[in-house]
Formats: structure tokens, C-alpha cells, sequence
């Protein structure tokens, strides 16, 4: 019998919902369309599905983990609540003049991405500080009773304020808050210094603005699902993934839904770090495909890549600087728009493109017959033999072939003079060296070499589609671990308690300059920091271990971006400006291959994470192929790399034992995703289910 400390993890995605149920050791899954009006209803529904294959009540789940796609959604369709902004005289027009860079140099029609409010919901407040935190103009009281008048008459849901550097007194932002709680009390507040209290107030007031924006959606939401969980016998704590890879509680949540915007990718990368970690693998790029985008992440050491500021809603051709930026802690990944869902067209140069508009599971591809008359990925996909018509979902779902031969002939074919297997291999084609392309640059730009990495892929399009992902950036080896098709939804079971805290406050390193480096101050800013970080992650477990890591961001004076350099919590409690320089200088010279000498050297961002500790991981030992895998069938596959119709095995992942292989082409089939082995590699099953995917020797070929 389960005993009472069951874990469910859900995973809203674009086009699927996937949930993940846990206890003694096994595991329980499904995928279940997502329901845009009420997306509680997916979450209900996959819930009694997993209980009914376990055999056990609701009653009996003691923790909920959720990640969704529902913040992103809404900041990219623009369907937040009635939001205004509370700025500095003078700074009204910030969030639209951006920071004045061109994304795309050359192109001379370019337009910049329209911002979250316009100018008519941007209002200003006659005060300022200086950047040390001096009060230059007071801010009168009844100047902001007035203005709260006029918010009251135009009926906003909520407000944003954003004052200029109130990241290092907030006294102003304070004083804005009281007076509308007492003048406003329905209506929801969010402050820039406790979202985002960071320097550089573009990214600061859109990343306030964009959690006022979604703060009521995401409230509303989140009140209905833990009423409905409750209705439905799984009373219990639910907890929200964040995007910088932890969970915090549904408070905490509804407070900052900021913070969930790259929830559901975080909890993927979680997933493949805790792989790394079983398999021993220092270099992995994370691979997860689901039906709406694909996301990849490096993970270095057995921990996803971090960063402070990231984009939401790119506009164009996913370039950076086209997009919203948030500022917070976030897993660093590349994120496009090309699942399963993403749907192709021919433009202007008779080219195939693949995205960023998908289907998702509304009306869906052509293939389902809910109405979809567009081709999408799946359509390809399905055309090119890789899916099982009758076999999709576990067989919930009945593809329609011929629906997607006809649409891919009306869209694409008949323009390019192509039948509907050339058309679907372009389709295929173009997603592919899409994904590998974002890849490439991800990896240039952190100066890494890919052909050093191993791939792991999950999601429920990725083990589609990774063989050639892998081919096309030259790795030589792919992971697809159990669970794949809900990876995301199983990372959230693995994911620590955490939170992060961040400060700005500029300090030079040194110690004789105006605003030089002040031990004092450093010590007393990070024990503040640890408190406020602590104090969070107490709230969702009060009788966890806690621990802590410690960050600065370090620049030469005159740059305009800085460098995360980690501390030890003795560097961080005895601080000392010369240990801070050495560590600064050898992370720079590995960045960059020098360091620049007579340059002084600058703090401007302080950072505290702390978290509750990993669970120990069981070491998966190598298996060497034994017996080849039993083929249930046949089937014609179309081998890309070939150009070739293929005549493929058919195996049913169940059946691979540990040392159980089989050689391409092939297909290995389970019910939440499907594995495509080209001619070119071979797969063997891992002690733990891992199905590894490797080039052929010459032996083998």
C-alpha cells in the first residue's frame, strides 16, 4: 500500500500536461491535453488517471510540485490585467526607449517590440534619489493620495512601482505602497525593490511590470487549483517551480509570479542534471522538445548554466534584444518555438518556416482532426514514419495521416511542387537545423565545444528528433532516460527548496576610491541577503537542512556587463577586497584568455541562494550490449541524413533489458514518446533504463 508522502509533479505545457505521480520507489504518468480555459481541468484529470494506475486515492498525495507555461503565455499574448506603472518624473518613457540598441543592425524597417503598458498607463511622482541612496526630492504624500484617486477612477487591477534607484533605499516605493493599500485596498501592488532590486531600471521596471501584469491571472489561478485539489481529496502543501531551477511555496508564488515565467523548462533541466549526476557526466546539453518549443540548456559539473536577466516574447527571429526582459535568477537556456505544435509555412522566398506559431492543443495539428488544417511538426513527423498513428499518447489520441499529407500538400507542397513526403522532410529539415543552429550560437557564446558534450533528450518531440540534432552538431552520444516524454514534470520531483536574494550596491574594490570596498558593509549586506533567502526556503519546509551559496557580480570599471564569481561562506563572511580581485582575475582570464591590467575592478550585484540539499544519487555503472532487442514489426522510416525511405525494426522500450541493443533504423516506441534511431547509430539500455544512443562502430555497419 502507498503510504500518505506521495508526490505529484504537473507540468502545464503549451500543447500537453503532463503529471508525475511517486511513492515507494515507482512511478505513475500520463499526458493529458491542456485545457486553456481552466487549466486546473488537465491537472484533475491527469491527477484520477495516475491515482486510478497506481490504485490509490487522491487522499493519499502529501505534496503537489507544479511548473506552468501560463505566466509566459500571458506576457506573450499580452493578456495580463489592467496594469498601470508609478515611476520617477521623467522616467515614464523608460520602458520604451529600451536601451536604444538595434537587435538588427542592418535591417531598416525595424520595429522595436511595442512595451507591456502604453504611455497612458505610465505615471510619474515628482521625487528622487541619488544612486548611494541620498534623497534628492522628497516625495509628498499628498501627491500620491491624488494620483491613487486618479488610478482608482480608470479602474486598474493592479500597479507597478518603479522608482529610480530604489534598489538602494525604498523608502519612497514604501511610502507609494502604504497609501495605496489604504486608498486602493482590492487592487494588487507590485514594488520594484522587492521583484527585481537590482541596477539598471529597464530591466527593473519591466520586470515590475510584468509581475503586476500577471500577478492577478496567476493568483485567480492558483486560488482555483488548490480549491479544486482540495475538492477533489488532495488536500495537501502545493509548491511552485521557479526559474532559476527550485521550488518555492504557492504564497510565495502568488506573491512574485514573475519568478514562474521559465518554470516549466527549469524543472527539465533539473531533470538532466540529476541524469549527469547517475551517469557520471561532467558536459551535457539539455535537450527538451515538447509540443510548443524546444528548449537547450548547458550543464556543466552536473548544474544548469544561471543568469540574472533573460527574454521573454521574442518578436524577432528569436534575436536577442528583441524580446521583454526579466530580471531574476533564471536557468540560462535557449528557448524557439519549434514542438510539436509549431506550424510551417512558405514565405515571401518560397523558403519553409517553422515556426514560432504553434497549434498547440487547441485546435492542435492537422493529424488530430480537432479542427487543425495547417501542417505542423507532427504532421511531418507522422508523414516521415516516426509516429505510430494508432499508438499516439499511449493510443488516446488517433493520428490522421492522410489529414496530414493534405495539409502538408495545400500549405507546402503545392507551391514548392513537392509531394507530401519532400515537403514533410523539409519541414522536419528546417525545425532540426533551427534547434541546432540555437545550439551552436548558445554554445559559441559561452565558449564551449558541443562535440565534448553528451546529449539528453526529453520532452515528448526530443527522442524524435535528437538523433539528428546530434548529427547535425556533431555529438557523438544521447541519453534518453526513463520518463522521458514527462522529464520536465519529473524534474519538479527532484528540484530543491530554494530562493535567491539580490542586492545591488556599486563598491569598488578599492578601498581608497569614493564607494571603495567596505568589509563591514560586505558582511552585514550578505547576512541580510541570507536572511531574507533562508527565511523563504523555511517557509515551505520548516524543518529542512538549509545551505547557502554566495555570488558576486564583478566588471572592470567601463564595461557594461559584469561576471558571476562564486564565493565560499568564509570568503563571504570575512571579506576581503584582494581574495575578491584574485578570484575575479582568474574567472575573467577564463572567459576571456587575459585579464586587463590598470583597469580598477567593480561589485554590482551581491547574491545569496540558499537551498535545501540534493538527494544522493546512485551511480549507474556502463552495460555493454548483450542481446539485441526483440522487433515487434516493421516500418518504413525516412532517414534524413539519407534521403532514403528506410525499412526500420519496431521495438517496444519494455522490452530492453539492461544490455538489451538494437542497431538503426529503428524505432523504439513507449507511450508518452517515441524514440528515432537513424541508420547511423545504435542503442543500448543502461542498468537504470537509459536507453544509450551512440554512432555505430565500424564493426557494426
Amino acid at each position: 500500500m502507498m503510504d500518505a508522502k506521495a508526490r505529484l509533479g504537473v507540468d502545464i505545457g503549451g500543447t500537453f500536461t503532463d503529471v508525475v505521480l511517486e511513492a515507494d520507489g515507482e512511478r505513475w504518468s500520463t499526458k493529458v491535453l491542456t485545457t486553456y480555459t481552466a487549466p486546473e481541468k488537465a491537472i484533475i484529470d491527469g491527477m484520477h488517471q495516475v491515482c486510478a494506475k497506481a490504485g490509490v486515492e487522491a487522499t493519499r498525495i502529501g505534496q503537489i510540485i507544479h511548473g506552468t507555461t501560463l505566466a509566459t503565455n500571458a506576457l506573450i499574448e499580452r493578456r495580463g490585467a489592467k496594469t498601470a506603472l508609478i515611476t520617477t518624473q521623467g522616467f515614464r518613457d523608460v520602458i520604451e526607449m529600451r536601451t536604444e540598441s538595434r537587435f538588427e543592425q542592418y535591417d531598416l524597417n525595424l520595429k522595436l517590440p511595442d512595451p507591456l503598458l502604453p504611455r497612458n498607463r505610465r505615471y510619474v511622482v515628482a521625487e528622487r534619489m541619488e544612486a548611494t541612496g541620498k534623497v534628492l526630492a522628497p516625495l509628498d504624500q499628498a501627491e500620491v493620495e491624488t494620483l491613487a484617486d486618479t488610478l482608482r477612477e480608470a479602474e486598474y487591477e493592479s500597479i507597478a512601482v518603479g522608482l529610480l534607484h530604489s534598489y538602494v533605499n525604498d523608502a519612497h516605493e514604501r511610502m507609494v505602497r502604504d497609501v495605496l493599500a489604504e486608498k486602493l485596498p482590492g487592487v494588487m501592488v507590485s514594488l520594484s525593490s522587492e521583484i527585481s532590486p537590482q541596477m539598471r531600471e529597464y530591466e527593473r521596471f519591466n520586470t515590475t511590470i510584468a509581475n503586476a501584469y500577471i500577478k492577478p491571472l496567476m493568483k485567480s489561478y492558483l486560488d482555483r487549483l488548490q480549491d479544486r485539489l482540495k475538492a477533489e481529496g488532495a488536500d495537501c502543501p502545493i509548491f511552485l517551480m521557479h526559474s532559476g531551477g527550485g521550488i518555492i511555496s504557492l504564497e510565495s508564488a502568488a506573491e512574485f509570479p514573475v519568478r514562474l515565467v521559465e518554470s516549466g523548462p527549469a524543472g527539465g533541466a533539473v531533470f538532466a542534471a540529476d541524469i549527469a549526476a547517475r551517469h557520471g557526466l561532467e558536459k551535457v546539453l539539455s535537450f527538451d522538445m515538447g509540443g510548443t518549443t524546444a528548449k537547450i540548456c548547458l550543464i556543466k559539473d552536473r548544474t544548469p548554466k544561471t543568469a540574472r536577466v533573460f527574454e521573454v516574447a521574442r518578436t524577432y527571429r528569436f534575436k536577442k534584444g528583441s524580446g521583454m526582459p526579466i530580471s531574476i535568477p533564471v536557468i540560462d537556456m535557449v528557448e524557439i518555438g519549434a514542438g510539436g505544435g509549431s506550424l510551417a509555412h512558405v514565405d515571401g522566398m518560397n523558403q519553409i518556416r517553422v515556426g514560432p506559431e504553434s497549434a498547440g492543443s487547441e485546435p492542435g495539428p492537422a493529424c488530430y482532426g480537432r479542427g487543425g488544417v495547417r501542417p505542423a511538426v507532427t504532421d511531418a513527423d507522422l508523414v516521415l514514419g516516426k509516429l505510430d498513428p494508432d499508438n499516439f499518447a499511449g493510443g488516446s489520441i488517433k493520428l490522421a495521416t492522410d489529414q496530414s499529407a493534405a495539409a502538408l500538400s495545400a500549405h507546402l507542397g503545392d507551391r514548392l511542387d513537392m509531394d507530401p513526403v519532400e515537403a514533410a522532410w523539409g519541414v522536419a529539415e528546417v525545425v532540426d537545423e533551427n534547434m541546432a543552429n540555437a545550439a551552436r550560437v548558445h554554445a559559441v557564446e559561452n565558449g564551449e565545444d558541443l562535440s565534448e558534450y553528451t546529449m539528453i533528450a526529453f520532452g515528448g518531440a526530443a527522442p524524435l528528433h535528437a538523433a539528428r540534432l546530434c548529427e547535425k552538431l556533431g555529438i557523438d552520444r544521447c541519453l534518453v532516460p526513463v520518463g522521458a516524454g514527462v522529464g520536465s514534470a519529473i524534474g519538479f520531483l527532484r528540484a530543491p527548496f530554494s530562493f535567491e536574494a539580490n542586492r545591488s550596491v556599486f563598491m569598488r574594490l578599492d578601498t581608497n576610491a569614493l564607494g571603495g570596498f567596505d568589509a563591514q558593509a560586505v558582511t552585514t549586506l550578505f547576512a541580510e541577503m541570507e536572511d531574507e533567502a533562508r527565511g523563504f526556503v523555511r517557509s515551505c519546509d520548516a524543518e529542512a537542512e538549509i545551505l547557502a551559496e554566495y555570488k558576486v557580480y564583478m566588471r572592470y570599471s567601463g564595461q557594461g556587463w559584469e561576471i558571476p564569481i562564486s564565493l565560499t561562506a568564509g570568503q563571504a563572511k570575512a571579506p576581503d577586497a584582494a581574495t575578491f580581485l584574485s578570484l575575479f582575475e582568474a574567472d575573467y582570464a577564463r572567459l576571456f584568455g587575459r585579464v586587463v591590467d590598470g583597469m580598477n575592478v567593480e561589485i554590482t550585484v551581491w547574491s545569496v541562494n540558499a537551498f535545501t540539499p540534493k538527494e544522493s544519487v546512485d551511480p549507474v555503472a556502463a552495460v555493454a550490449p548483450t542481446a539485441e532487442a526483440k522487433s515487434i514489426g516493421r516500418r518504413s522510416l525516412f532517414d534524413p541524413a539519407t534521403g532514403q525511405v528506410t525499412d526500420a525494426a519496431v521495438a517496444l522500450r519494455g522490452d530492453f533489458a539492461a544490455g538489451t541493443h538494437i542497431p538503426g533504423p529503428a524505432v523504439v516506441t513507449e507511450d508518452e514518446t517515441t524514440v528515432i534511431l537513424p541508420t547511423s547509430r545504435t542503442i543500448t539500455a543502461q542498468a537504470d533504463g537509459t536507453l544509450d544512443m551512440r554512432i555505430k562502430e565500424e564493426t557494426d555497419v
